[in-house]
């Protein structure tokens, strides 16, 4: 199977290409997005359904991408439309979603440049930060001065004025990110051997800092001591399997975009479990370093008698990293010099997940339209720009929440993700991509991936999908109700007065464009070729049909559980034993219907021939059946569990349970890092040229 021929642009290295890969998948969401959900959804107990999720979700659709664009020497758009022109929609749809997010990225990265230069002022003038406090006065100085003086925040939908000194910073940081990808990836990969290993060492001396510190075994039974109740939440496995899944950066288009410039004999397998397990190790020692301070500056406070606990400054989002840490910090000796540290380890960590995920949409459009990148670039950096002007205005931060919010919400990327695997799963003879990543890669996958791509990862998504869509909304309002109780189609829409919510309509108008987007997207003609499209691979081709005959009985099958399953979703099930009746049916059916249709797929591509798209649909719509089953057990789980917080930690020391599972943690990465290590180099000696005895390459 030979790849689409293409001249492109390669990456300088291997090891460029995995630090590149590396800092786009770490970024500021592992310094304060994981440590923030571990800490308030169980803490240590978190980890078993993250740790499941990056291994069953995670890494397996990480290989999907990076084969999808070797295999493709294209970025996202054209490399689905290698597949079949129909498809092509999807990768818009994530590359659409990459650019909102590049216009308010840049943003959050801007408010680091400015802390960053308080932090340097504070080192010249004796170690005075602007928002260094004492106690609970402190922890109030440092909410007001990034919500008050830096911020000028106001509640509301209202803009007001534009605050200027967040504008200066969210230049530089699109100056920054311009320089960085100009030159093409040839200069990113020398540039992430700089951006990447830095903000590790940082991270490294903050952790060693914060475990010296007294008292920071008080703030790691806070961040590790399991609470194994929440595992009986849904919730907890929605966030795990989100946060595997969005801290990785699939479905934007960046992995499969970075992959489309790998040379031809570049590994797949290798890197991107060593890629997973890197994200996973920087998310899981910055939580070590965040808490461990959290918990010296706990100490310090009660030693001064203005004690401050560690759950009175953890806050979500901007707060941990804007109030909480700086606070921290503030309490500790050379104040200013760590305050630097930890700024400038979230610039370094920003500007790698920003300029990567700058590239992939820069490199669609130059795959669809053959516009030189020279020109793209600094039209896009200037729409980029233009638009991040409205999250720099006093009420930006809400919009900036609002935006956020619907993109890694349940119509975010999720289910970008969950089209990207059950559409190619099903509708595209994925078993290819197992094949091309097996030929280049160190280490060879099974048949298992194929399943796990077509079968289980979008159950699982599906599930989280829909479980998700209905917990939206019926809840405060009711399936489909007003806060009067009254039906009423958008009254997910509304607020507790009955009012629209601008917040609420704007964030799903972003999210229902973007498709729409999409495919008006996939609709326009590529110059690259007469007919206007993209060269597609043998295996999307047509050939003698075969399975008509099970696929009819399967796409029968997938119906009919479907009957039962919606109606129940809706609310307008059939109660008692005859309803649990219906829904084990249902479930036996769909099963039978994936299973049927999976083996028509099989004998197909074993066969060298077309399988019939009525098992293709049958395929899909099961899956999904299945994956609405589980998601009414959740639903069940849910109206009977209790939504109470986290009982405040009341231990002084880590749990036995809690050092036996941090072993476990760090074995797991320090052994999977060496593994893959020693399978690279073990296939590098295996692949080397022979050599005379006095050492001349025969």
């Amino acid at each position: 199977m030979e790849l689409l021929e293409e001249q492109r642009e390669t990456w300088g290295s291997r090891g460029g290409f995995v630090l590149a890969a590396v800092g786009s998948a770490v970024g500021l969401g592992n310094l304060w997005g994981f440590p923030y959900k571990l800490y308030d959804n169980g803490g240590a107990a978190f980890l078993i359904p993250y740790i499941i999720a990056m291994f069953l979700v995670g890494i397996p659709v990480l290989i999907l991408e990076f084969s999808m664009g070797h295999l493709s020497q294209r970025a996202a758009p054209d490399a689905f439309a290698a597949t079949g022109k129909r498809l092509e929609f999807v990768g818009w749809w994530g590359i659409i979603m990459g650019f909102i997010i590049i216009t308010f990225y840049p943003v959050i990265l801007a408010y680091c440049f400015n802390f960053l230069g308080h932090s340097i002022q504070g080192i010249f003038n004796g170690g005075q930060l602007p928002w260094a406090g004492e106690g609970i006065e402190g922890v109030e100085k440092a909410k007001d001065f990034f919500y008050k003086e830096y911020l000028g925040h106001t509640e509301g939908p209202g803009l007001g004025e534009i605050r200027l000194n967040i504008v200066l910073t969210l230049f530089i940081a699109w100056l920054v990110m311009y320089f960085c990808i100009f030159r093409g990836v040839k200069l990113v990969s020398k540039i992430v051997w700089l951006t990447v290993p830095l903000p590790w060492l940082m991270l490294l001396v903050l952790t060693i800092n914060g475990l010296m510190l007294p008292g920071s075994m008080k703030g790691l039974a806070y961040y590790l001591n399991p609470d194994w109740s929440e595992l009986a939440k849904p919730t907890t496995w929605q966030f795990a399997f989100g946060q595997a899944f969005f801290s990785l950066s699939l479905a934007f288009g960046v992995m499969l975009t970075y992959a489309s410039f790998l040379h031809r004999k570049s590994d797949i397998n290798n890197n991107a479990t060593v890629i997973g397990l890197a994200d996973f190790a920087t998310s899981f020692i910055a939580g070590l370093a965040i808490f461990a301070t959290l918990g010296g500056m706990a100490f310090v406070t009660a030693e001064a008698g203005n004690p401050v606990a560690v759950e009175d400054v953890v806050a979500g989002g901007p707060g941990l990293a804007f109030v909480a840490f700086p606070y921290a910090l503030a309490q500790l000796p050379g104040s200013a010099w760590w305050s630097f540290v930890f700024f400038f380890t979230l610039v370094t960590l920003g500007i790698d997940s920003a300029f990567s995920i700058t590239e992939s949409v820069l490199a669609a459009i130059v795959d669809k339209t053959a516009w030189r990148r020279s020109i793209v670039l600094p039209v896009m950096s200037l729409v980029g720009l233009g638009f991040g002007l409205v999250f720099t205005t006093q009420g930006g931060l809400n919009w900036l929440g609002t935006v956020a919010d619907a993109i890694y919400g349940t119509w975010g990327i999720g289910l970008v993700g969950l089209a990207e695997c059950i559409l190619l799963g099903w509708l595209w003879r994925v078993d290819h991509l197992r094949r091309h990543a097996n030929e280049r890669s160190d280490w060879q996958l099974g048949r298992w991936w194929t399943y796990a791509i077509r079968i289980f990862i979008p159950i699982i998504l599906g599930t989280i999908f829909i479980w998700s869509l209905v917990n939206d909304l019926t809840t405060p309002h009711g399936f489909l109700k007003g806060p009067d109780g009254q039906w009423d189609l958008f009254g997910f829409l509304k607020g507790p007065d009955g009012q629209w919510e601008l917040f609420k309509c704007v964030g799903l108008a972003v999210v229902i464009s973007a498709p729409i987007i999409a495919v008006l997207m996939s609709m326009i003609k590529s110059p690259r070729n007469s007919g206007g499209g993209v060269p597609q691979h043998p295996a999307a081709r047509a050939g003698w049909v075969s399975g008509r005959v099970p696929g009819t009985i399967a796409l029968l099958l997938s119906i009919a559980s479907a009957a039962v399953l919606i109606p129940s979703l809706a609310g307008l099930t059939i109660a008692g034993s005859i309803g649990t009746y219906l829904k084990i049916e249902s479930i036996v059916m769909a099963i039978g219907a994936v299973a049927v249709s999976s083996y028509v797929l099989d004998k197909a591509d074993d066969n060298g021939r077309r399988p019939s798209s009525l098992a293709q649909w049958a395929g899909i719509i099961s899956t999904m059946d299945i994956s609405a089953f589980f998601a009414l057990c959740l639903i069940g789980m849910t109206s009977e569990a209790v939504d109470a917080a986290r009982p405040v930690s009341a231990a002084e020391n880590l749990s036995e349970t809690s050092y036996a599972i941090l072993a476990v943690v760090l074995l797991l990465i320090i052994g999977g890092l060496s593994w893959c290590f020693y399978r690279a180099l073990t296939a590098a000696g295996r692949d080397a040229p022979p050599q005379s005895a006095d050492g001349i390459i025969m």
